[in-house]
């Protein structure tokens, strides 16, 4: 008798351990491309590369109902170099993103690394290329892609309006300040316009100076079009300040996608080095999953600038680029 309810205890954590790992998606992206960069001080280069459309990555994600509409979940995301098969963001287990939270009816909290509310409002709101291919916003405007240690709260949707606040710990004795994150967004969201304000705030090493980054953005849909705007202004440290503008516009019917972008940067400093970057790029969908991509970015240089073109994995390494590859989510 003891046996026969052992057994059926062990059965009963079993079904419970499959019921719990029915709430958890495997999913990720495989993208490879092959990438020539020219106007370099090393010359032109021509390679394959992994990530360009949008990061190679494999991830883990989960929701678990608690009752009252309070909800745990949880995502746990590694990137990966499909070229070569080794280990993104500098060997991390889960370098893309690892973090677990609550949700109700009150909003969102999370808890680990976490992509800031800037790069977030940039790549979802602004950038017709969703900071990949050649021509993506981060090749001039800082993104600021992931924060450590980072506290996030979001608030629900309440007539077309949603905050954004994060906290990214420093984790310095002796002072709180010292490589501290702060960031925010608010957004408004109304059927074909969305239009966000965000700022981000990133204390140096000895929180003896800090860089901060302000941006308004809006994107508006209409039938096949969409067209996007933003206006930044830096403040960044030992006094560096500029401004950057982006225009974009999207364009999609069937399987076609038509990507296009310009972005002007002006330094505000007495170096004056100033920038200006037009994009192009078409996408052929093969299907919901799996589609081409043929990309190309310029970047104008003045002054001793030094912005190259990249794409969703590489920083790039002169100031033209070429991307033509294949991405598949899965």
């Amino acid at each position: 008798m003891k046996s026969h309810t052992t057994c059926l205890a062990l059965i009963g954590c079993l079904c419970g351990v499959a019921s719990a790992q029915s709430n958890v998606t495997i999913y990720g992206i495989a993208d490879a491309g092959i990438v020539r960069e020219t106007g370099g001080a090393a010359g032109s280069v021509s390679r394959v590369s992994s990530g360009v459309g949008s990061g190679s990555r494999l991830g883990f994600k989960g929701k678990e109902d608690l009752g009252d509409g309070l909800s745990a979940f949880f995502q746990l995301e590694n990137g990966y170099n499909i070229d070569t098969g080794s280990a993104g963001q500098g060997g991390l287990l889960f370098g893309r993103q690892a973090f677990v939270g609550l949700s109700g009816k009150y909003g969102a909290i999370s808890l680990g690394r976490q992509y800031s509310p800037l790069y977030t409002t940039l790549r979802d709101v602004v950038d017709p290329f969703e900071s990949g291919l050649a021509g993506n916003v981060n090749n001039i405007i800082p993104g600021n892609t992931r924060v450590d240690n980072m506290v996030e709260y979001k608030t629900p949707r309440y007539a077309g309006f949603a905050a954004d606040v994060a906290y990214g710990a420093g984790e310095a004795a002796g002072d709180s300040a010292r490589n501290r994150t702060l960031g925010a967004a608010l957004s408004y969201a109304d059927g074909p316009l969305n239009v966000t304000l965000t700022n981000h705030i990133k204390e140096n090493a000895d929180a003896s100076d800090s860089a901060r980054y302000s941006l308004v953005v809006a994107k508006y849909k209409v039938g096949a079009f969409s067209v996007d705007f933003a206006h930044g202004v830096t403040h960044g440290l030992a006094g560096a300040r500029s401004k950057d503008d982006v225009l974009g516009g999207t364009w999609s019917t069937g399987p076609h996608t038509v990507l296009a972008s310009y972005i002007r940067h002006d330094d505000q400093t007495a170096a004056n080095k100033d920038a200006h970057q037009w994009a192009v790029a078409y996408l052929y969908g093969l299907s919901k999953r799996t589609d081409l991509y043929l990309s190309y970015g310029h970047i104008d240089n003045r002054n001793g600038a030094a912005y190259t073109v990249g794409n969703g994995t590489d920083t790039g390494t002169g100031n033209t680029g070429t991307d033509i590859g294949i991405r598949h989510r899965f």
